[in-house]
């Protein structure tokens, strides 16, 4: 089993969203190395912490798990969508997703100022500088760890 961290803009799609949708597609990821880790490393089931980004504070708001497959992004063929790459075709998909199964709203949300200053989750990528990607693996002793913070 892996553990990850997804972010999400609560104005985009928050934990409340997702607790209302049950399962849904983690679509618009155009990031090549956030695709791959999907593509490559998630399984179904592994475990995922949810993130709410480009908020104040930025926190852990819940936590999701691995629910399918990678499957091709149908965002990146429609013309309308906003995430429509014209470089991209069914033949030839540049983009996957996975689907995504709410598992629970954190009881108590963990900030990120908290996050950086609890040396018990030192070394997470999350912490480091110019670390922006929207999909990153997380250790199992940070995963437990946090699991038991927010729940």
């Amino acid at each position: 089993m892996n553990y990850w961290l997804i972010k999400s803009e609560p104005s985009a799609f928050s934990i409340d969203d997702m607790q209302k949708a049950g399962v849904e597609p983690w679509d618009g990821i155009r990031n090549y190395q956030a695709r791959n880790f999907m593509r490559d490393n998630m399984q179904i089931g592994d475990k995922v912490i949810f993130y709410h980004s480009v908020t104040k504070p930025p926190h852990i708001a819940g936590l999701v798990e691995v629910a399918s497959e990678p499957y091709p992004d149908p965002t990146q063929f429609d013309p309308k969508a906003k995430y429509y790459d014209p470089k991209s075709s069914p033949e030839n998909p540049r983009w996957i997703l996975v689907d995504m199964k709410f598992i629970s709203k954190a009881k108590k949300i963990l900030t990120l100022p908290e996050i950086k200053s609890d040396p018990n989750l030192s070394g997470m990528i999350l912490t480091q500088k110019g670390s922006r990607l929207s999909i990153t693996p997380v250790e199992k002793k940070h995963f437990d760890y946090i699991t038991k913070l927010i729940t």
